[in-house]
């Protein structure tokens, strides 16, 4: 052989095995992109009350429980519990056992170690709720509960002005041990684990090194144990999260109804599969409905939550999915959520609060003159019912055959009730004022956003209607809400969520202790507070769904909010997305989507 030849394939010999051992091609990054239609207020769930921050922490944060994804009606399962809690007869005492080998996201405040989550974990983030330090709009929960010693310490604390003690312990609230936690309550709690304990961020673990590391900035550096962590966020603009390097193995465990076809086809697809399914979500904050929609169809979103009212009839005329759309691949889900449309009133304030026969009038008239079906007609473009009262489809006091005031328009009805109570035109300029001769002006908080401005324009025509003359004072909806639990406020609009299946939450909003936080209306009554705390310890039965009974009543009478309708809500898939099936009182869904890369196209 010539010597140049000899050369080659001695270089050849050895290139080979460096060729055989190349790497192959990196895997295609498996990327969620959607818009929300409200800026979050915060990412520390400590301080959060609002769905869209939640629905943001609750991919961070875990709680003890959750849901299955695909079970209805819903079943509760463990998450970080190894199994169900261990519950006495009387419903007092709860010892519920962890998971070993849990671990929070690596995080610098934890000096390069990993960080199992431990019983005292979950200690240490109740009592942060319990901390006046921290104005936990979640406390009222945790309030109600009646975990053993854990108000008294909170009322020491406020009553000392000193900083709150976490070291000390609280009879209710205690690590028996690394790996088991246990939860005592003074009056049973039939349904604990679903209230506190399942499917919410808000009880989720916190590490304490954390909150103590980053101090006043909590809120941007989030540390959960959940499936995805936070990349990058630009306020009220986009936030970037991806897969938690350092997530346990999970897989897709669920049990989806035999009758449930469209649970079935996505357990089909999915069953088995290591969670999460995909490695980076990306979250617009789109306040427009038309760019939203826009961003949608133009293929820069693979998934549209909660297609505007503006262009359902264009998505899903007669709830079926538009043939346009339906020829692109893409695939639509329609459910009826459990959550109600309400506006609230101000009870502090001077014109429209109060409990006197004069105020009560003025609620009642203002809500009956309000046209809550022309609403679902015109404004939601009939994705909705009319709601008889606060408590929510799918929930424990529901009854879809319950009729009440909340949902008449009676426009002769609501002026007959001004007039008797001395709200008249006394100057003859078309307009009514106050029983005392003073001008009557109604100012409502509001967005900018297109349903926003539909609302208004129904709100306009029932007190133009009614003679009453109506300002509006526009602000982001974050601001709207900090103002209505300051009580800075008349009149706002919202939806409020189930965040789990015990209707008693919703009742919340009249609750007297949860003036402030859940009860925006700062609605103040002691039959109503004596029959709600009568409620906890009741196991669910007759006796139990005739106070249900009597707290929609007693709502209906006073007026606080006005309900409007419970929503049904369409969301859209790409045809590249897979396996979104609408969470009912949870917030947590990328870990159950996939992505197909192949078919998502180029940005």
């Amino acid at each position: 052989m010539k010597p140049w030849l000899a050369a080659l394939a001695a270089c050849l010999t050895l290139l080979t095995p460096a060729l055989a051992a190349a790497p192959p091609p990196a895997a295609p990054v498996k990327t969620l992109r959607y818009a929300m239609r409200i800026a979050e207020t915060g990412l520390d769930p400590v301080s959060l009350n609002d769905l869209y921050s939640r629905s943001l922490t609750a991919h961070i944060f875990e709680a003890l429980y959750t849901f299955d994804p695909l079970a209805r009606p819903v079943k509760v399962v463990p998450l970080i519990a190894a199994s169900d809690p261990a519950v006495s007869a009387d419903f007092r005492t709860y010892t519920i056992p962890l998971r070993h080998g849990i671990y929070f996201a690596d995080d610098p405040a934890f000096k390069g170690r990993r960080r199992e989550v431990t019983a005292a974990d979950f200690v240490y983030s109740i009592k942060r709720f319990a901390d006046p330090a921290n104005k936990a709009p979640g406390w009222p929960s945790y309030e109600e509960s009646g975990i053993v010693g854990l108000n008294e310490l909170r009322e020491q604390v406020l009553k000392a002005k000193k900083p709150f003690p976490y070291d000390t312990e609280v009879e209710g609230l205690r690590a028996l041990d690394r790996y088991t936690l246990q939860v005592k309550t003074r009056e049973p709690r039939p349904r604990l684990i679903e209230f506190l304990f399942a499917g919410s961020d808000l009880f989720g673990a916190v590490a304490r090194e954390v909150v103590e590391h980053y101090g006043d900035t909590i809120s941007e550096h989030p540390v959960g144990t959940g499936p995805f962590v936070l990349k990058s966020w630009r306020r009220s603009s986009q936030l970037v999260f991806e897969r938690n390097p350092a997530y346990r193995e999970r897989i897709y465990e669920a049990s989806p109804a035999p009758h449930d076809a469209e649970a079935q086809a996505i357990w089909a697809r999915l069953k088995g599969r290591r969670l999460p399914m995909i490695d980076r979500v990306v979250v617009d904050i789109i306040v427009e409905s038309q760019p939203r929609w826009l961003a949608f169809l133009n293929n820069e979103h693979d998934f549209i939550e909660r297609v505007p009212e503006e262009f359902i009839t264009q998505a899903a005329p007669g709830r079926k999915l538009a043939p346009n759309l339906a020829k692109r691949g893409m695939h639509a889900a329609f459910t009826l959520a459990p959550d109600t449309t309400l506006t609230c009133f101000n009870l502090d304030d001077p014109v429209v609060g109060g409990l006197e026969p004069a105020k009560v009038a003025l609620r009642r008239a203002i809500a009956l003159a309000y046209d809550s079906p022309r609403e679902i007609r015109i404004a939601r473009r009939g994705q909705g019912q009319p709601a008889q009262s606060m408590v929510m489809p799918g929930t424990s006091g529901f009854d879809p055959a319950y009729k009440s005031e909340m949902g008449d328009h009676d426009l002769a009805r609501a002026k007959a009730l001004l007039d008797l109570y001395g709200y008249a035109d006394r100057d003859g300029d078309g307009w009514r004022e106050q029983p005392d001769g003073s001008p009557l002006l109604i100012t409502r908080n509001t967005q900018s956003d297109t349903l926003s401005r539909a609302l208004d324009e129904q709100w306009d025509r029932a007190l133009r209607e009614l003679g009453i003359r109506m300002r509006l004072k526009v602000q982001q909806w974050p601001e709207n809400f900090k103002a209505a639990q300051a009580g800075q406020y008349q009149m706002w609009s919202l939806a409020w969520s189930a965040g789990s299946s015990d209707g008693q939450g919703a009742l919340q909003l009249y609750y007297g202790a949860a003036v402030g936080t859940q009860n925006l209306a700062r609605f103040r009554h002691a039959g109503f507070d004596a029959l709600y705390e009568r409620m906890q310890p009741i196991p669910d039965g007759p006796e139990r769904e005739a106070l249900f009974h009597e707290a929609k009543r007693i709502g209906t009478a006073y007026m606080p909010y006005k309900v409007h309708a419970h929503r049904v809500i369409t969301d859209i898939e790409q045809p590249w997305m897979t396996g979104f099936y609408r969470p009912l009182f949870w917030l947590d869904f990328w870990q159950f989507i996939d992505i197909d890369p192949a078919r998502q196209p180029v940005r």
